[in-house]
Order: structure tokens, then sequence, then C-alpha cells
């Protein structure tokens, strides 16, 4: 007789990979005045720390699409937790080993960027694997345990070195290492499906010919812009609405924005089957749209911090439902359309922030400028999804 499969522990392990990720993305950034206070580096050189993150994230997310299928994805996944917690515990020490306190941090952050973008590439595809009902709803509420690892993050680590201080700041290290050296052993016990029969999976070059593929990059690129574009800019828009301490603008910006952006992925987890996911969609885009709008022209302070909270609200299902999406029209995309669709939200990551700040800083460092320069993005991302709905009934 054969023994049910327990996918509960593939959820599991899959939500624990995504609030891994989250640790990974959010930490190192909290630091950034200590590293500058206690190691003597300049804030130049901690910008280098972000992007090597992004740029080692991206390559792998590249490197994915040709390698995964061969390796398998179990072995893959472990290698992702063994990274992540493996570059953690390394903050801990690397940097007081080293004659040059820089290099172990950023030796440290490149090689939890290699677990953060595989999981980035194959949580998804291997909840989608799964014999789950509802799948968008499923893929909406996996991609909400990121933004619940990031509050965890800055929560846990704010009240953490309020207690038992700054200088402590390796052993809160160590103790964020401990979930994706724990979640190893749920991985490579858990069942994993594969996305799509040996063979049958769409090659890179197949998927690069089919015109629907380009509207999916699209759509991911346009997600990623609006979502990372505000919530990377919303601690220091606190800060600027608020005239308040970093401590409360970190509360009150990212922490703001990344409930919202959670709720709205754990509504649509728990009630999207009744939704039509493309209508939903289109009024994410509509109602993103009207946020940065409004934080961009709101003249009351308060009134732009609400739209710079809610804009989290309105982004939280663009990444997992654009997924969605993709993988209905698209079924046998496999591996290769995965990591390219992260690869395409990355860019699109990276362009968002890249144009707030060059845009603030042309117009006298006035942020609202800036945030007004991302509102191209919801609105091609709505008329991505407009076109979808008309062409792929």
């Amino acid at each position: 007789m054969e023994t049910k499969k327990n996918y509960k522990k593939t959820q599991l392990a899959c939500y624990l990979g995504f609030v891994t990720q989250a640790i990974c993305a959010n930490y190192v950034p909290l630091l950034f005045i200590t590293f500058h206070n206690d190691y003597d580096i300049s804030f130049g050189m901690l910008a280098l720390v972000s992007t090597c993150f992004f740029v080692t994230q991206l390559t792998v997310d590249f490197l994915c699409a040709g390698i995964v299928d061969r390796l398998g994805y179990r072995a893959c996944i472990i290698a992702a937790e063994i990274t992540s917690g493996m570059g953690l515990a390394g903050l801990a020490f690397l940097p007081d080993l080293l004659p040059v306190p820089f290099w172990g941090i950023l030796i440290c952050v490149i090689i939890y960027a290699v677990g953060s973008g595989l999981a980035e590439v194959l949580v998804s595809p291997i909840i989608e694997a799964c014999p789950f009902e509802n799948k968008e709803s499923m893929m909406s509420l996996l991609h909400s345990f990121y933004c619940w690892g990031w509050v965890g993050v800055v929560l846990c680590s704010t009240i953490f070195f309020t207690v038992f201080g700054i200088e402590h700041w390796r052993i809160m290290a160590l103790i964020w290492s401990v979930i994706p050296l724990y979640n190893i052993y749920n991985f490579a016990t858990c069942p994993i499906e594969p996305l799509v029969e040996d063979g049958k999976s769409m090659t890179m070059l197949e998927l690069f010919k089919t015109k629907a593929f380009w509207v999916f990059i699209v759509l991911m690129v346009c997600a990623g812009s609006s979502e990372i574009a505000m919530g990377q800019w919303a601690s220091a828009f606190a800060e600027s609405a608020l005239h308040v301490s970093k401590t409360v603008g970190d509360l009150a910006g990212p922490c703001g924005f990344a409930v919202c952006m959670g709720i709205s992925r754990l509504l649509y987890g728990k009630f999207g089957e009744k939704v039509d996911l493309t209508i939903f969609m289109m009024a994410s885009g509509t109602m993103c749209l009207a946020c940065y709008l409004v934080a961009g022209l709101a003249e009351i302070p308060l009134a732009g911090l609400a739209g710079c909270a809610l804009c989290g609200f309105s982004v939280g299902i663009m990444w997992p439902g654009s997924i969605s999406i993709s993988s209905q029209i698209l079924p046998t995309g496999g591996t290769a359309m995965f990591a390219l669709l992260a690869l395409a939200g990355d860019l699109g990551g990276a362009a968002g922030p890249a144009i707030v700040g060059n845009v603030s800083q042309k117009a006298a460092n006035n942020l609202q400028a800036g945030v007004l320069a991302g509102i191209g993005f919801p609105i091609v991302l709505v008329l991505a999804v407009f076109y979808i709905r008309r062409r792929y009934k």
C-alpha cells in the first residue's frame, strides 16, 4: 500500500524558504550605520554590499535556467538553504577574522545571495508542482511569507537590539541562520514533484520565440519595479514625512508597507478562488497608480505616508499573480520560464528604485518628485494584464 505523501511538509519548507530569503535581503541593511561606525566603512562601500547581493542573485536566476533540471530540484533547494545558513552564520565571524572587515561582510553576502537567488527561482515551481487546488491562491499565500519574514526581521532585530544592544548583532545573525539550517531537513524529507515531465519542458529558445512569454516578462518587470521602488524608499519617505527617528521610520515605512503587502497576499490566498485573477490584478495596478500619485502629490505628510503604506497592499498580488498567469498559459514553461521570470522581476526591482533616486536627485532631492516618476510601471502592468485577458481567455 502506497504511503500518502505529506505535501503540508512541502508547504512548510517553501514558506520557510521565503522567510529565509526575506532575512537575507533585509538583515544586513539594518546594520549599515553600525558597520560604518565600528569598521569605518564608507557609505559608498556599503552601497556596494547591496549591489553585490543583487548582481549575485541576478546571476543565479540566469544560471538556474540551464542547471536545475539537470541537478534536480531537491539538490538545488537544499544547496540554497545551506548557502543561506552559511552566509548568515559567517557574518558572526568572518568580518572580524579578515584583515579588512568589509571583505568578510561582502563574502558572506555573496554566499547567502546565492541561496536567495536559488530560492527565488525554485520555491514557486515546487509549490506549483504540488497537487493543490486553487493554485493562484496557494501562490499568493506562499509569497505572503516573504512579507511576514520582512516584518519579522525588522521587528525582532529592532527588539533584540533595544534589549541587548546593537553591539550583539553577531548573535542575532547566528539566530537568523538557524531558520535555513533547520529547513535543510524539511526540503530533504518532503515530497517534491516534477513541474513538467522529462523532455516536455520548453527550452529557452522556444520561450523566446513565444509572444506570450514576452508579455509575461513585461508583467514581471512592472511588478518588480512597482513593488521594490516604493519598498526601498519607504524608510526615507517615512522619515522625511514625519520627521521621526530612523527606528520609528523603519517601523512606519518598510514595516507598514510589508504588513499591507502581506495582508493583500494573505487575503487573496484565502478568498482568491472567488475572484478573477486578471480583474484583481488590474484593480491592484489602478490602486498602485493612485497610491503613487497620493504619495507624490500630497501636501499633508500623513496622507503621503498612507499612500506609501497602502501601496504595499496594491502591489501584493502583482509578483505571485504574474507567475500564476504565466503558469496557466504556458504550463510547459518549466524551470527556464520561472528562472527568466525571476530575472525579469529583479531587473524591474533594480530599475524602479534607480529611477526614483535619480529623478529625486535631479529635482533637488525632492523624494516626492522621484516617486511620481514611478507611475509608468503600474500603468503598463494594467495594460499588459488587459491584453492577456482579451487575448488568452
